[in-house]
């Protein structure tokens, strides 16, 4: 699995749904086909009257969340340019979605504008297997953000925290170890823990 693997993905389930935010503020979400994928970018597009363009014109980021009928999750976080050449991507979208001659027949697909999502950061999370899955990449110089939870060496070796994991993904050590890549993110080892040994990547200091 690799950024390009997850692209591949949301290409596929094609109607994902995109979060931006607003003029007030309010967080928006709607769905959007994804309509073309190179190498490690997404492409997809929009009327010029939709609240939709003037919120990626404002503020030039989106977040992205699919799903499968198997139950893996795609979820995409990056930053976003509108393309040049608007004809040109516009034609080549609609050479590989052919459906879209019907909603925008003729020359009036010309009020749609492409847009490409070219930095970021990109998550892959398999809930239909046990233990569950979960990997993250970074995509055109992005930053992947740290998430999870960390066991420290304040870790008393009293295993409550390996007990009460859902997942089994917490194997004995000194300290403690959580495996990333099958964790939920629950916070429960924290919560459970009498040493106060779990921290929070990015927020617990």
């Amino acid at each position: 699995m690799d950024a390009r693997e997850c692209f591949r993905i949301l290409r596929e389930i094609k109607d994902v749904s995109f979060a931006t935010v607003d003029q007030m503020g309010r967080p928006q979400i709607r769905i959007i086909d994804i309509m073309l994928v190179e190498e490690e970018k997404v492409y997809f597009l929009t009327a010029r009257g939709k609240d939709f363009y003037q919120e990626l014109m404002e503020r030039p980021a989106v977040a992205v969340c699919a799903m499968t009928k198997d139950y893996e999750m795609i979820r995409l976080t990056g930053e976003i340019i509108k393309l040049e050449e608007q004809a040109d991507w516009i034609d080549k979208m609609f050479m590989h979605n052919p459906v879209m001659n019907d909603v925008y027949p003729g020359d009036s697909r010309y009020v749609l504008e492409p847009f490409c999502i070219c930095r970021g950061a990109v998550e892959y999370f398999n809930l239909g297997c046990s233990p569950i899955q979960r990997q993250s990449f970074s995509f055109g110089d992005g930053d992947c953000e740290e998430k999870g939870f960390v066991i420290t060496d304040a870790c008393a070796g009293c295993g409550q925290c390996m007990e009460k994991c859902p997942q089994n993904c917490i194997i004995e050590g000194s300290p403690y170890k959580i495996q990333q890549e099958n964790c939920l993110h629950c916070g429960l080892c924290r919560e459970v823990c009498p040493a106060d040994a779990v921290r929070k990547k990015g927020f617990d200091k």
